[in-house]
């Protein structure tokens, strides 16, 4: 066993033991690269030179780390230190179900239905990739401080299904879940999966596992022997329909159970309707083959044992003399299968050839000790890019695995170079479009953030990843800062303004300044008559503001020769925006006006309105000359004249 405080690698440090099981020790280290506290699973130093153990612990493991579930405790890492396989898990800081129920039990009905609502979508998504845990039971469930559940073991629990089995307490913990065909030698199925998460929910509503025995083999034999007993006679108060799903769940033959977690899930999700209270109970098909018993070899041995437990046994009624004669007879045809399925084994390996072991996702060290575990010999290696398989690890072996071979025959390998990188350039001042496009097809992820600039809209400005960097384009996200333009801002109405006023903003927005002066019988000397662009429209920087500055009263006002000035009010009415402009917030109003100092190319004045609405024209017209107008409200002209005139 590792002492707390040595650091595996040079990155995770182990700070104290959390557990220590039958096949592996836990421990509570802390990642000293990513500065985050996690869990660091050790296979027992007794199963490390085990060539199967390490390939299954090794290839399991990774298989593991692509489910991602919030109800499944991640693997982040696995790894080799000084020849000690470990794997690095999410830290969850709890107990496991097994405490969880002693300590708070009776848990409320709608509890045990949520925390296995979320057991089963776990274990769905592991189903889903075609993986069995085959170890389900409450010990391999953690209960966060929030009340979550989330399922460990996926790894170790299929990794090490051989070894497990012939380890004495492991197995004491994990008959108890142990379904009926696994008891019988099957091999374990979805089915299983589903009848050990019958016994947990069976195990949550009362406390208690069904079904108890003083070994291994007796609590077997009940699994298919002995009918479920029923949760509502410990609590009668459950509601028929939740007894059913652990009936139905727990059925003795697999085809019985559910077809799937979703399908166990989808009827938990309704046993505490009242429109189930009537619900008769569930009654399976006829059992098959109950009484056919079938011993796993590695199992018998070690079940045959009087493993002792630290859990006391409850005592059992002295068995009557017919069934006390029962168990010789059982226990001789146990030894004579094993007998007989030894020397079967033996005889049959000492006369066909090797089948060349599944060492793929293995190390070359790995690899060589597995082999040479089979009296095979590591050929030849030769090098390829592999975005699956991680760098020096095998990809494949030449022969394939279960092809067979002579002893002594070698076995090439190809080593995984790890993914084929890609070296970043120097993207600025390119246009963001293009460069995503390159960089996408090469199965980057590109983002964008936006900042004004000098730089046309689109163009490149800096990226968050230095060019020259070697990075992997399936696993790297890079960032652009990319231009959005130069700045732009809605023109102040100067109306009233002097001319050092405009002059001043005019600097203060960086516009170029045009002014012009005339005489005005209505706006005071020295103030504005009128701007072009109106008020309200976009401006950037460096664009120009065409301002009329007054001179006053023409002396010659009266004569009919002199320009005439006249003010004209039109009510703009506002329109309710309809199921299209859904979220819109206002009318976009754009005024066009033309006098002698405006034209109508270009808006007089922009505004957004949110009722009605009077503005105020104002016209310079020459003598003979006609004004005009004309109003846009999102976009839709809704008012026009054209001959204007102070009449």
């Amino acid at each position: 066993m590792i002492e707390p405080g040595i650091t595996l690698n040079g990155r995770y440090r182990l700070i104290k033991t959390l557990g220590e099981g039958g096949m592996a020790n836990v421990y509570l280290a802390h990642d000293l690269i990513l500065d985050r506290d996690v869990a660091v699973k050790v296979l027992r130093l007794d199963l490390q030179n085990d060539p199967d153990t390490v390939r299954r612990f090794q290839r399991e493991a990774m298989a593991t780390i692509q489910l991602n579930h919030p109800n499944i405790v991640s693997i982040y890492d696995v790894g080799e230190s000084h020849g000690q396989q470990y794997l690095v898990m999410e830290y969850v800081e709890g107990t496991d179900l097994k405490k969880y129920i002693v300590e708070h039990f009776p848990i409320p009905y709608q509890q045990v239905v949520d925390m296995m609502t979320q057991i089963l979508s776990a274990v769905q998504l592991a189903h889903d990739h075609h993986l069995i845990h085959r170890d389900l039971k409450p010990q391999n469930v953690l209960v966060d401080a929030n009340g979550n559940a989330m399922i460990t073991d996926f790894g170790i629990a299929i990794a090490l299904a051989d070894n497990a089995m012939t380890q004495t307490n492991s197995m004491l913990g994990s008959v108890h879940y142990l379904s009926p065909e696994q008891a019988r030698g099957s091999m374990p199925t979805r089915q299983s999966d589903i009848y050990a998460l019958g016994i947990i929910l069976y195990e949550m509503l009362t406390g208690s596992v069904p079904f108890e025995g003083d070994s291994a083999v007796s609590i077997a034999l009940k699994h298919f022997q002995t009918p479920m007993p029923s949760v509502r006679a410990f609590d009668p108060r459950i509601p028929q329909a939740l007894e059913n799903v652990v009936l139905k769940a727990t059925a003795k033959n697999p085809a019985d159970r559910y077809s799937s977690a979703d399908a166990m899930a989808s009827d938990l999700s309704t046993a505490l309707s009242a429109r189930r209270a009537s619900e008769p109970v569930f009654k399976p098909g006829p059992a098959a083959n109950l009484d056919e018993t079938k011993i796993l070899p590695k199992v018998a041995p070690d079940l045959l044992e009087e493993p002792a437990t630290d859990q006391p046994t409850e005592p059992t009624p002295a068995p009557n003399k017919k069934k006390r004669r029962r168990w010789p007879w059982i226990t001789a045809i146990i030894v004579a299968l094993l007998v007989l399925t030894g020397l079967g084994a033996a005889y049959a390996s000492g006369n066909r050839d090797i089948p060349v072991p599944d060492i793929t996702g293995l190390t070359v060290s790995q690899a060589k000790g597995v082999l040479q575990a089979r009296k095979l010999e590591l050929g030849q290696s030769t090098e390829k890019y592999s975005d699956s398989v991680a760098k020096n690890h095998i990809i494949s072996s030449d022969p394939s695995s279960n092809t067979s071979v002579k002893s002594g025959s070698q076995v090439d390998i190809v080593l995984s170079r790890g993914p084929r990188m890609y070296t970043l350039k120097d993207y600025t001042g390119l246009e963001y479009a293009d460069v995503k496009q390159d960089l996408t097809d090469r199965n980057f992820t590109v983002k964008r953030s936006g900042k004004t600039s000098t730089k046309p809209a689109g163009t490149i400005l800096d990226q968050d990843i230095d060019a020259g960097r070697a990075v992997d384009p399936k696993t790297t996200t890079i960032t652009f800062t990319v231009s959005t333009g130069p700045r732009q801002f809605k023109l102040r109405d100067l109306s009233g303004y002097n001319q050092k006023s405009v002059e001043g903003y005019a600097e203060e927005m960086g516009l170029q300044l045009n002014l012009r002066q005339a005489f005005s019988n209505s706006v005071p000397k020295d103030t504005v008559i009128s701007q072009d662009p109106g008020s309200g429209a976009s401006m950037t920087k460096g664009d120009v503001l065409t301002v009329v500055m007054s001179k006053g009263q023409d002396g010659a006002s009266s004569s009919s020769s002199s320009t005439s000035e006249f003010d004209k009010e039109v009510t703009i009415p506002y329109a309710a925006p309809d199921a299209s402009t859904s979220g819109s917030v206002g009318n976009k109003v754009v005024i066009y006006l033309s006098d002698s100092k405006h034209s109508m190319s270009s808006p007089y004045k922009q505004m957004t309105i949110t009722s009605d609405e009077t503005v105020t024209l104002h016209f310079i017209l020459n003598p003979g000359q006609a004004g005009s107008y004309k109003i846009l409200r999102d976009g839709q002209e809704i008012a026009a004249e054209d001959n204007v005139t102070d009449d």
